[in-house]
């Protein structure tokens, strides 16, 4: 017996409030640490961008620092739905430091948002070898990427996977209720 996974509405659409975004820790007292704290609690204001741009043209960072304020002002330029302008930051956090996971996921999300499943698809999964520290946003974005694709089977298993790791997550569940298992 196999089992076979159908959606059981129409593929979803993958707005960017859709998909989810993955914030960086940066120590310290500077605008860099400001700015991760800003896009912890989910703030996408100008003045939250500011202290990213500043700690960036100011501040001297570490190349994991660096990075991970370029992945933070990422995360509220996504949040705010500017897919070309959080592209370019997660680009530059990958050209700085590539090792660091949540950049890879993060641009992943945009080309899920930008209905380029694909290429979103490769970048997930390079974010989930390198490590994040919330792999269920990694599988709840990769499902999103394999749904776009056409692939409910996977979308099923790693909407399943994202829920298993944090079990109280509203996203993946509503997505399990679109689906139906069936067994041949």
């Amino acid at each position: 017996m196999r089992a076979t996974v159908l959606a059981t509405a129409v593929l979803a659409v993958f707005a960017i409030h859709g998909t989810a975004h993955a914030a960086v820790t940066v120590f310290g007292n500077g605008q860099a640490h400001d700015c991760s704290e800003a896009a912890f609690k989910g703030k996408s204001d100008p003045a939250s961008i500011r202290n990213c741009d500043n700690a960036l043209e100011n501040e001297v960072l570490d190349n994991k620092d660096r990075a991970g304020t370029y992945i933070n002002r990422g995360v509220m330029y996504l949040r705010l739905g500017d897919l070309a302008q959080a592209r370019k930051d997660f680009d530059e956090s990958i050209r700085v430091d590539g090792k660091i996971g949540e950049a890879w996921i993060n641009r992943g999300a945009v080309s899920v948002a930008e209905k380029r499943y694909a290429d979103g698809l490769a970048d997930i999964n390079q974010g989930l070898v390198l490590g994040v520290i919330s792999p269920e946003k990694a599988y709840y974005n990769r499902a999103l990427a394999y749904e776009g694709l056409d692939d409910a089977k996977s979308a099923y298993l790693d909407y399943q996977q994202a829920l298993t790791i944090k079990p109280d997550w509203q996203l993946p569940q509503q997505q399990l209720l679109r689906f139906t298992v069936t067994r041949r």
